[in-house]
């Protein structure tokens, strides 16, 4: 099997939803035979950070420069994680003079407002609309890979109906794609379930179990399935909070027991899967209300100063 080529992302944490959004990216270059490097997938609690940053940058394939207005005052200024980053950026560039392993990325802005001082001029991909153009994001596995046919086209050509598979998660091309289908719980994946350490310690005897998700999640799905996992509606004395993760198209429960899920856990599972269904729902129909509101209140301002300028005689 042919190395899944690494890649860096380099990202200013602007804010909650656009660290959603990053983190989707990152998914999204998963399903393309990528294996994406983020702070929030790698790194946890009590890693340092300058270390992460260094090592990251150094064993990746490409690096991901995802620039926004607030990614370029950061840079310019070297001021925090991203000028840290960018230093040693800088310094391999200059060293190697390898400025294809760096590639721009405009997630925000404008090439001039977003992108950073010493990488003006570099010829970047545009992933700044929402949803992001398909386009634009073949182009960029392409160079990653090295691939003219993108993972969405291998999976339609290889596909049979004699084996089932989850839907692979690719980058929406309309907002009601995302709701097109509830995720279920597919299978155990049954050669996956990882063997007990048995060693006479405290849980030594709890082990982890995988379960096939019908396609691959959102990072909005994912965060109010774990939610629910740890605060479900009604559980047993052997409720197991903190054991839940989402990993790609998998569930897993990581630290129990065959006999403990069928006794336990399975109806918790899929009250947590059925409430993240309903939650993300719920939160996308309210997001898509918002940009309503926003585009009629922006409409109306626009046509309240046509209507004044109209008046306006020179």
């Amino acid at each position: 099997m042919p190395t899944k080529p690494k890649v860096f992302i380099s990202y200013s944490w602007d804010n909650e939803s656009y660290k959603l959004w990053v983190k989707k990216l990152a998914d999204d270059l998963a399903q393309n035979d990528i294996q994406p490097i983020l702070d929030q997938i790698d790194l946890v609690l009590g890693d340092p950070l300058p270390q992460f940053m260094e090592q990251s940058i150094s064993c990746s394939d490409y690096v991901l420069i995802l620039c926004t207005p607030n990614y370029k005052v950061k840079a310019d200024a070297r001021k925090g994680g991203v000028g840290y980053e960018e230093s040693i950026i800088t310094a391999d560039v200059f060293a190697h003079q390898n400025h294809r392993k760096y590639i721009t990325v405009l997630t925000a802005g404008t090439w001039d407002t977003a992108i950073p001082t010493w990488a003006s001029g570099k010829f970047g991909i545009d992933l700044s609309t929402r949803p992001y153009s398909m386009n634009e994001f073949e182009k960029l596995i392409q160079t990653i890979t090295g691939n003219k046919v993108t993972k969405v086209e291998k999976a339609s050509a290889t596909y049979s109906p004699l084996k089932s598979s989850p839907k692979r998660y690719v980058p929406s091309t309309s907002k009601d794609e995302t709701e097109s289908e509830d995720i279920k719980i597919v299978e155990i994946i049954k050669d996956e379930i990882t063997s007990p350490r048995n060693d006479g310690t405290r849980g030594s005897a709890l082990y982890a179990i995988p379960f096939r998700l019908s396609r691959l999640p959102s990072p909005i799905w994912e965060k109010y399935f774990i939610y629910a996992w740890d605060n479900p509606s009604s559980f047993t004395s052997m409720h197991r909070p903190g054991i839940a993760k989402v990993r790609g198209s998998k569930v897993i429960l990581d630290g129990t027991t065959i006999d403990e899920y069928k006794k336990y856990h399975h109806d918790t599972l899929q009250y947590a899967v059925l409430t993240a269904n309903k939650q993300e729902k719920s939160y996308l129909q309210a997001q898509r209300e918002q940009e309503r509101r926003a585009q009629e209140k922006e409409q109306q301002f626009r046509n309240k100063i046509e209507a004044e300028v109209d008046d306006i005689v020179f």
